[in-house]
């Protein structure tokens, strides 16, 4: 079951975690919720399809516990359909995949959302946005990389706000993620093109009043 929380003026702001102090995710959970979060960012990641290795499912259903924000899982890993369902049983409100990461796309959205959550699909900084039409009208959530995944702190490339226009004139209600040197900069540069949800990892977990950070992106 999805979480319900009031939904409040302006961008989504989901803060990721993995920018957070691995060794207290619950902690890290709730002060992005008592700050005003809208929901947590979990990247997990294969050693594979990135480089990095992060956490899986056991670690996701930890946050769960610890928190009642939306669980939003972004899968950075090879073959993500055999994972859907474990991560969908520890707690995951939407699991968002990578194009380049599998060859039956529509095959995992169709699964991720027969077992009863939102599925997003993922476009890596290099895939072009054209790609986006053919899946626009099945998924729940658009995600467009502004960085390589794979590795926090990166600086923002600019040409992802011509993939968010682009995707933004093919569907005009379909939320917009946008996940990669956010700040209150590109935020808003972001959200002037017309994404909705703004991931921001970095920027919030160390800055020194993370309530304040989380209102400028706001």
């Amino acid at each position: 079951m999805q979480k319900k929380k009031k939904a409040l003026e302006g961008p989504k702001i989901y803060p990721s975690v993995l920018a957070g102090d691995f060794g207290h995710l619950a902690q890290e959970a709730k002060r992005a919720e008592k700050a005003g979060a809208d929901g947590l960012h979990l990247d997990v990641m294969d050693g594979h399809f990135v480089p990095n290795l992060t956490f899986g499912p056991k670690a996701v259903a930890a946050v769960n516990k610890a928190t009642d924000l939306f669980l939003d899982v972004h899968l950075m890993i090879y073959n993500p359909f055999e994972f859907v369902e474990k991560f969908v049983e520890a707690g995951a409100d939407r699991i968002t995949f990578h194009l380049e990461a599998t060859e039956d796309v529509m095959g995992t959205i169709r699964y991720i959302r027969k077992c009863g959550v939102q599925a997003g699909l993922a476009f890596c900084p290099e895939t072009s946005a054209e790609m986006v039409d053919r899946f626009v009208d099945k998924v729940d959530a658009v995600l467009i990389m502004s960085v390589n995944p794979g590795f926090g702190g990166q600086t923002f490339m600019p040409n992802a706000l011509d993939k968010i226009k682009f995707v933004r004139k093919l569907a005009s209600r379909l939320p917009i993620q946008v996940d990669g040197g956010i700040n209150d900069k590109t935020g808003a540069k972001c959200i002037k093109a017309g994404a909705t949800e703004l991931v921001a990892g970095t920027y919030l977990y160390k800055a020194r009043d993370f309530k304040a950070a989380l209102e400028a992106l706001r």
